[in-house]
């Protein structure tokens, strides 16, 4: 960086504990405990109109260690969580799961064996152990901070925050165009195609099975929905994950920014026929840019969102814009030059070239004056 200071950001590492049956037990009673104490905050501070952590817990922190037995950072943790919450919306009192996270701080956990956690229960602190990968084994010693204590599908998990620290940005002329889709999820200016055909099917697969399974409505019937919940997330999540790593990996290799649209608000710009309404809806350009966002942070490579209107209509040769240089979804053909191409690749390398020439502006201008950059493009 210009300023020289080394800058960090911030990662969750999901690491799978593997408790004993006792162990299993006093966190389950841990959970359950605090989760009837965020209800019980809740209750008071919805009450008193208050949502101010401090004087909150000068309300209710004594109360609560009495009530629902905690150990005295236990009874503290709530308190944020119900603060955090009644922020959202705080004409609704809000409620909490029995088995919702809980979440720990650097005075009720430790990482002081290499595969053990503490975490203090209302059984004091309990030594247990955790499942890690090659991923998390080279950033455990970077773990800070708060770390949220899960239950899903009767495992428990450990979200730890870790500090990853981001090299300095290079300094490229030249930039990969990335254009986002439905029908392809993502095409970069190379010509290279990443097809979300799998996903869209499973996506159908998935709603068709849930659809008869919720009209059966037997208890086999809902013990199958909830065996198949989470599934196609999960396939999209690796697939976006994938697809991310992919790109800045190619960015990165070919020494190149990666530019991409920026997408936000495009469902109110756009309207498309009713057949087409549930996949629009769930398209989900927002969790294939999340990953992209914070992989190039890790690499150091610089992005650049540019404004994506009329990318595809466009000729990268002569600069025409037409609507009839698309014929087809598919299809881009100049009528200027007859440039023709896949409509998406063409795209991808319009949203190179803004991102070039948003990049090469020059700072001063010849009347010493700093020229206005455009609304729409900007510098991750």
């Amino acid at each position: 960086m210009s300023d020289g200071i080394l800058r960090c950001a911030k990662l969750t590492l999901a690491l799978e504990l593997g408790p004993s049956a006792g162990q299993h037990t006093a966190l389950l009673r841990t959970v359950e405990r605090c989760n009837d104490a965020c209800n019980w905050i809740a209750e008071v501070a919805f009450r008193e109109r208050c949502a101010n952590k401090i004087r909150l817990q000068k309300i209710v922190y004594l109360e609560a260690r009495e009530r629902f037995e905690l150990p005295g950072q236990m009874a503290t943790r709530p308190i944020p969580k119900v603060v955090e919450a009644d922020k959202c919306d705080r004409t609704v009192q809000p409620h909490f799961r029995a088995h919702g996270a809980v979440p720990y701080d650097q005075r009720n956990i430790s990482w002081k064996a290499p595969d053990r956690v503490g975490l203090l229960t209302l059984n004091g602190r309990e030594a247990v152990p955790y499942l890690f990968g090659e991923y998390q084994n080279a950033r455990r010693d970077r773990t800070r901070g708060q770390a949220d204590l899960v239950l899903r599908r009767n495992v428990f998990s450990l979200y730890a925050t870790a500090d990853a620290p981001e090299p300095p940005q290079g300094r490229y002329t030249e930039y990969l165009g990335i254009d986002l889709g439905i029908v392809d999820l993502a095409t970069d200016s190379d010509g290279i195609i990443s097809t979300g055909e799998a996903g869209r099917r499973l996506c159908r697969v998935s709603a068709h099975r849930r659809r008869n399974l919720s009209r059966e409505g037997t208890k086999a019937c809902r013990r199958k929905l909830r065996r198949i919940s989470g599934r196609q997330r999960r396939f999209q999540a690796d697939t976006n994950h994938r697809n991310s790593k992919h790109v800045v990996a190619v960015a990165r290799r070919t020494k190149r920014g990666l530019a991409r649209e920026d997408l936000q608000g495009i469902r109110e710009r756009g309207t498309v026929r009713r057949r087409q309404r549930a996949r629009h809806a769930n398209w989900g350009f927002s969790r294939l840019r999340s990953p992209i966002g914070y992989k190039v942070r890790q690499l150091g490579v610089p992005a650049v969102l540019v404004d994506p209107r009329n990318t595809s209509r466009t000729c990268p040769d002569r600069a025409c814009i037409d609507q009839v240089n698309r014929p087809t979804r598919d299809r881009f053909e100049c009528v200027s030059c007859g440039l023709a191409g896949p409509a998406d690749a063409i795209a991808a390398r319009n949203i190179a070239f803004r991102a070039r020439a948003a990049v090469m502006q020059p700072k001063v201008s010849d009347a010493g004056s700093v020229p206005e950059a455009p609304e729409t493009s900007h510098l991750l």
